[in-house]
């Protein structure tokens, strides 16, 4: 089964939301980052 980095930070953001959900708009925020890099770099 091969895994890339998006469904994992997917997975990750959400368990952290349910834990944690004042830092939902901070989660979305990194990860909407961190998929524009992934995306600009190819």
């Amino acid at each position: 089964m091969h895994l890339t980095l998006e469904p994992l930070l997917a997975i990750l953001s959400g368990i952290l939301v349910l834990l944690v959900p004042r830092f939902l708009s901070y989660v979305v925020g990194v990860y909407l980052i961190l998929i524009g890099i992934l995306g600009v770099m190819g």
